[in-house]
């Protein structure tokens, strides 16, 4: 009997236990999921960092993949006939015996049908990689682009990218941000590619191949990415000493993020009056000779990357060090120490000046 009850009662409070974990699971996913909601709206933060053509994620790295994978079958074919016949050569009619070295295999000539096993196999694959490959070019270099489309112009500087939206009236820099596209709903993006010095080259393998930046010259190339996040690549061309530190971050959002991110750069930034003192000081310490920040009288520069929306960005440098305040406060102090070779001089701020300027650069949003 006490056996019986002992059972009653372990049955009841497991279905009990089992109650309060089913409502506690509940709670954690309700709460997941509200705290999900505005993060889907927000940028993927996602780093795509894979530097090689394997992983396509755009229209013509697409394009690009499948002719590699044709390329290499086709060579695969090539090095398996040629190996198998090597191997079948040196089994079949290796040396067997001292007889060997006094007798001579039997000599062909003209025949007709060796000529034309190692002439006409290799002009047909010659010709069908030309075709295939002239008719990629023409899909990567002359595509039909709608008028939905976005429109990028990159100029490439040492050591650094200056990024302008000429639809929109938007300039930025090193931080390239690109709507999101589909297979079904294509919008891409058209990229305009100048350099104001220099030759570069820009490349991320996820979204499309190498495409040179000349000076005095403009060559265009196309993205059309089908995911969100952040994806990186290279300068290509050694354009000097900090070339490796060229980096460049595409950062790909739906197009409701994006278009959100577009009005915050229309905005110009706000002024806040507990930092004109590091207005100032960045304006008498010649910082705007060189950097352009909207609505501050004296900072018109082209020279630099364009600062209006400057603590918007992830990174400093090209992508050299994240824009935290310790690497914000080394770069103003001397910028050699963490790009050495790069343009910025050394202003000799002391450190009164440097977290003045801090202030205010924290502030342009």
């Amino acid at each position: 009997m006490l056996n019986h009850l002992y059972t009653r009662y372990s049955l009841a409070t497991r279905s009990s236990r089992r109650g309060w974990q089913l409502l506690g699971f509940t709670v954690a996913a309700l709460t997941g999921f509200l705290s999900w909601a505005p993060v889907a709206r927000a940028q993927d933060s996602t780093i795509r960092a894979i530097q090689n053509i394997f992983d396509p994620l755009s229209a013509p790295a697409e394009t690009l993949y499948q002719i590699s994978i044709l390329v290499m079958a086709v060579c695969a074919g090539i090095f398996l006939v040629v190996g198998g016949l090597l191997t079948y050569a040196i089994i079949r009619y290796r040396r067997r015996g001292p007889e060997d070295d006094h007798e001579e295999p039997p000599q062909v000539y003209g025949s007709a049908a060796i000529e034309l096993a190692w002439t006409v196999p290799p002009i047909l694959i010659v010709v069908m990689l030309v075709l295939v490959t002239a008719r990629t070019i023409g899909e990567i270099q002359h595509p039909k682009m709608p008028d939905a489309a976005e429109e990028i112009r990159v100029i490439g500087h040492r050591y650094w990218w200056e990024v302008r939206y000429p639809k929109h009236d938007v300039v930025t820099a090193n931080e390239i941000h690109v709507p999101l596209s589909s297979r079904t709903n294509h919008v891409p993006t058209q990229m305009i590619l100048e350099s104001a010095d220099v030759i570069h080259g820009f490349w991320v393998p996820q979204l499309n191949g190498k495409t040179m930046l000349v000076p005095n010259y403009r060559n265009t190339m196309w993205i059309e990415p089908y995911a969100t996040g952040i994806y990186l690549g290279n300068c290509t061309v050694l354009c000097g000493q900090q070339h490796a530190n060229m980096l460049i971050r595409v950062v790909v959002d739906t197009p409701e993020v994006y278009q959100k991110w577009l009005d915050s750069q229309k905005q110009g930034p706000v002024s806040d009056p507990q930092v004109s003192e590091g207005q100032q000081q960045f304006i008498s310490n010649s910082c705007g000779t060189c950097h352009h920040v909207e609505n501050a009288r004296g900072a018109t520069g082209v020279f630099g990357p364009d600062l209006t929306h400057f603590s918007s960005r992830a990174t400093l440098g090209s992508g050299v060090a994240p824009n935290d305040s310790e690497h914000l406060r080394s770069w103003l102090a001397n910028p050699q120490d963490l790009k050495p070779g790069c343009l910025m001089p050394n202003m000799q701020l002391n450190s009164k000046q440097v977290d003045s300027i801090l202030a205010y650069l924290r502030t342009l949003k």
